[in-house]
C-alpha cells in the first residue's frame, strides 16, 4: 500500500513542478535566455500569455486565442509563442490566418517547426501551386524529427504532389504497409489507371485482416461516378446498416433512395484537394487513437480547409470534443448533422443524448434519446440497438430485453453480431437476477464465439457471484486471462476467484494489478481491501474501503455494505 500511496503523491507532485516549471519557462531572466528583452515589456503581456498557455493546456482554445492575440507583441520575444498561436488559431478554424501569420514570420526561426510547413504545403495545393508546394517540402523534410508520423505525413505528402504534377506514379517510394495501399489507390482513381478497380478491391477484401470498411464508401463513389449503378446497388444490398461504420450506412442510404449526386457533391478521386484531404483526416484518425486529440483536431481541421463539402469528418471533431469534455464546442460542431444526411443526424442525437447523461444523468439522456427516436417513421435496426444500450446504460434491464429481442429476431443467429447483441442482453437479465436466461444467453454467445474473453468474463463472475460452478469458472477465467491478460476487468475477476478458493495470496497479486489500472473503479477497491484483510493487513484493507466511499459512482447498497466492513471486516465469506 505504502508505494501505491506514493505513486499518487508522486503525481500529484510532478503535476506542481511540471507547473513550477511552466512558470519559469514564461518569467525567465534574461541570463537563462535569449528572449532578455522580456524585461521591458509591460507584465500585461506576459500575464496574458501565461493565461493563454494555461487556457491552451485546458483545451480552452476559444479563451487561449485571446490571451494570445493580446500578447501577439512577444511573438519576436519567445520562441514557443508563434506555434501555440498558430495551433490555437487552427483549433478555431482559422486556418488562413494560421497561415497568414506564418508567411508574415517565414524569415524568422520561430517558424522552423513541421506543423508550419505543413500548413503552407497545404495552402499551395490548394491554390494548385504544386511548385511552391514542392518548395515547401523541401523544408518539411529537414524538420520530420525522427518522429514516424512526421515521417508519413511528408513522404505521403511528397508522393502525392508528384503524381499532381508529373501525372504519374513514382515506383521508387517508401512503403508504409497498409496506409500506402490506400494512397496508391487513390492515386491511381486520380490518374484514371486501368488497374484503379484492383487496388479497390484489394483494399476493401474482407479476408484483410484490417478493417478498411470506410474506403467501400470511396468504393460505390467510384463505381457510381462511372455510371455502373447495378453494381453499385448489388455490392450495398450485401451491406448491413446494424454494424458498419456509419459514413458507410450513409452511402448505401444514398443508393437505395436513388441520391447518385451526393456522392459527387462531396468527394471525387479526380480532386487533389478531396484526396489530401481525405489523407490528413486518416493522420487525425491516427493521432486521436493515440489519444493526441490535439493533434488530431490539428489535422482535422485541415483536412476541413481543403474540402469543407466532406461534413462527415465533423463527426471526429465532435468525438474529440466530447471526449476532451468539451461539450459545448462538441454541442456546436454536431449542428451542421440534419435530416438529410440520415446517419449523421442519428449520429449526432446520440452525441447529444451523451452530452446530457455527462452533464445530468443517464435517465435525461434516455428519455431524450427515446424522443427523438419515436419521431422516426421506419427506424432501422441499428437505431433500435442503439435505443437498448442506452436503456442498459440506464439501468432499464427490461426495456433493454425487449430492444434486444427485436434485434436478435431479425438477424442470422450464428453470426458474430449476434454473439454480441445475446451478450448484451444476457448482461441485462443478470442484473434483474433472471440468471437462467441469463447464462442461456450467455452460453449460446460462447457457443458462437467460444474465444470471446468479455463473455467468459462476464458469465463466469456471475457464476462466482452466485457461489456456482466455481471450478468451471475459474476455468473460464484463466481462459479469458491467456487472452486479454492487460484488461483491468478480466484480471478483477480472476483475483476474486482466487480469493473465494481461498488462495490469498494468488488473489492479492492479481488485485493489486487491477487496483493499479483502475485505481478508481469501487469493486476492484473493495475486492482488493477484502483480500489485505485476509491477509491480516486490516490498516490498508480499511484504506481501500475507505476510498469505495469517496467515488462519486459508488452505489448505495455498497456504500451501506462498507461501513460495515470498515467496522468489522467481510461478513460471509
Amino acid at each position: 500500500m505504502i508505494r501505491f500511496v506514493f505513486n499518487h503523491l508522486k503525481f500529484k507532485i510532478l503535476k506542481y513542478i511540471k507547473l513550477v516549471v511552466l512558470i519559469g519557462l514564461v518569467y525567465q531572466t534574461p541570463t537563462n535566455t535569449k528572449s532578455a528583452s522580456f524585461e521591458k515589456f509591460d507584465s500585461i503581456y506576459l500575464s496574458n500569455y501565461f493565461s493563454g498557455i494555461v487556457a491552451y493546456e485546458n483545451k480552452d482554445n476559444s479563451n487561449s486565442l485571446d490571451f494570445f492575440r493580446s500578447s501577439k507583441i512577444l511573438i519576436d520575444k519567445h520562441d514557443p509563442y508563434l506555434k501555440r498561436y498558430i495551433f490555437s488559431l487552427v483549433q478555431e478554424n482559422k486556418i488562413t490566418g494560421a497561415i497568414n501569420l506564418i508567411k508574415q514570420n517565414l524569415r524568422k526561426e520561430n517558424t522552423d517547426f513541421f506543423e508550419s510547413y505543413v500548413l503552407l504545403v497545404v495552402d499551395s495545393i490548394k491554390k494548385d501551386n504544386f511548385d511552391r508546394a514542392e518548395k515547401y517540402l523541401v523544408k518539411l523534410s529537414f524538420l520530420t524529427e525522427q518522429n514516424r508520423f512526421n515521417l508519413i505525413i511528408y513522404e505521403t505528402l511528397r508522393q502525392y504532389i508528384y503524381v499532381f504534377k508529373e501525372k504519374r506514379i513514382s515506383f521508387n517510394d517508401q512503403n508504409f504497409g497498409n496506409l500506402t495501399l490506400i494512397t496508391n489507390t487513390f492515386k491511381r482513381c486520380y490518374l484514371g489507371d486501368i488497374n484503379t478497380e484492383d487496388f479497390f478491391l484489394k483494399l476493401i477484401d474482407e479476408n484483410n485482416k484490417f478493417d478498411y470498411s470506410r474506403y467501400l464508401f470511396f468504393y460505390l463513389s467510384y463505381l457510381v461516378k462511372n455510371n455502373r449503378i447495378d453494381e453499385a446497388i448489388q455490392l450495398t444490398n450485401k451491406i448491413e446498416y446494424i454494424n458498419n461504420p456509419i459514413l458507410l450506412s450513409q452511402g448505401k442510404n444514398w443508393i437505395e433512395n436513388k441520391k447518385y449526386e451526393n456522392f459527387k457533391k462531396v468527394f471525387s478521386c479526380k480532386n487533389h484537394k478531396d484526396l489530401i484531404s481525405e489523407f490528413l483526416f486518416l493522420i487525425s484518425n491516427l493521432y486521436s487513437s493515440q489519444d493526441q486529440f490535439e493533434k488530431s483536431n490539428f489535422y482535422l481541421n485541415i483536412a476541413n480547409f481543403l474540402n469543407p463539402k466532406f461534413v462527415f469528418n465533423l463527426a471526429l471533431v465532435a468525438d474529440n470534443y466530447y471526449l476532451n469534455q468539451n461539450y459545448e464546442k462538441a454541442k456546436e460542431t454536431l449542428k451542421v448533422f440534419n435530416k438529410e444526411t440520415l446517419f449523421y443526424y442519428w449520429f449526432r442525437i446520440k452525441k447529444e443524448a451523451q452530452i446530457i447523461g455527462k452533464e445530468s444523468d443517464d435517465i435525461k439522456a434516455l428519455n431524450y434519446l427515446v424522443k427523438e427516436f419515436l419521431k422516426f417513421d421506419n427506424p432501422n435496426l441499428k437505431m433500435i440497438l442503439d435505443v437498448g444500450n442506452f436503456h442498459k446504460s440506464a439501468k432499464k434491464y427490461k426495456k433493454a430485453i425487449s430492444f434486444y429481442s427485436t434485434v436478435l429476431s431479425s438477424i442470422d443467429s450464428n453470426s458474430e453480431l449476434s454473439s454480441d447483441i445475446l451478450y448484451r442482453r444476457g448482461g441485462s437479465y443478470e442484473r434483474i437476477k433472471d440468471f437462467e436466461n441469463s447464462d442461456k444467453d450467455l452460453l449460446a454467445s460462447l457457443e458462437i464465439d467460444p474465444d470471446d474473453a468479455y463473455v467468459l468474463n462476464y458469465l463466469a463472475y456471475s457464476w462466482l457471484e452466485r457461489d456456482y460452478k466455481i471450478d468451471e469458472a475459474i476455468s473460464m477465467l484463466e481462459k479469458a486471462y491467456a487472452i486479454k491478460s492487460n484488461d483491468p476487468y478480466i484480471i478483477d475477476s480472476i483475483g476474486w476467484a482466487y480469493y473465494l478458493i481461498d488462495d490469498y495470496v494468488k488473489a492479492e497479486k492479481f488485485l493489486k494489478r487491477a487496483v493499479e489500472l483502475m485505481p478508481d473503479d469501487p469493486i476492484v477497491n473493495d475486492h482488493y481491501g477484502d483480500i489485505l484483510w485476509k491477509l491480516d493487513r486490516k490498516i490498508q484493507a480499511r484504506y481501500f474501503w475507505s476510498n469505495v466511499l469517496s467515488f462519486e459512482d459508488t452505489e448505495e447498497e455498497m456504500k451501506e455494505k462498507i461501513n460495515i466492513k470498515l467496522i468489522s471486516g467481510p461478513q460471509n465469506t
